[in-house]
């Protein structure tokens, strides 16, 4: 790993712990957690105060079709599981990224699926 790489994975962490120390899920407002990888993304609903996931979701569980924004399906199928359970309000989490391009697909994604936050 070279000294690029560790100052950007630094100052992913430092957004991340900025934005832990703000949020925290509750059982009717559980936090809404994003991990993206190289591979696919994961996104998690969080009861902090339990320390239990409520609800998740994977990439895999998405069909990947030609013209369809993969992100924004999860957000949208996370949001229907969470309605399910009968959660609506949540706090976004975006996990130290910044809030563009495939965690903002996310975050749209979610809202229109009936997520509010």
């Amino acid at each position: 790993m070279n000294n690029k790489e560790k100052t950007k994975q630094a100052k992913r962490m430092r957004r991340m712990t900025r934005v832990r120390a703000k949020i925290s899920g509750t059982n009717k407002c559980p936090r809404l957690s994003v991990f993206k990888s190289n591979i696919g993304m994961y996104l998690q609903l969080i009861d902090d105060t339990a320390g239990k996931t409520i609800v998740s979701a994977h990439t895999r569980e998405i069909k990947k079709e030609k013209d369809t924004k993969v992100e924004f399906e999860l957000g949208k199928l996370l949001a229907k599981k969470a309605v399910e359970k009968k959660y609506t309000q949540v706090v976004f989490d975006r996990g130290g990224n910044i809030y563009h391009g495939r965690v903002k697909l996310v975050a749209e994604g979610a809202r229109e699926g009936g997520l509010k936050f």
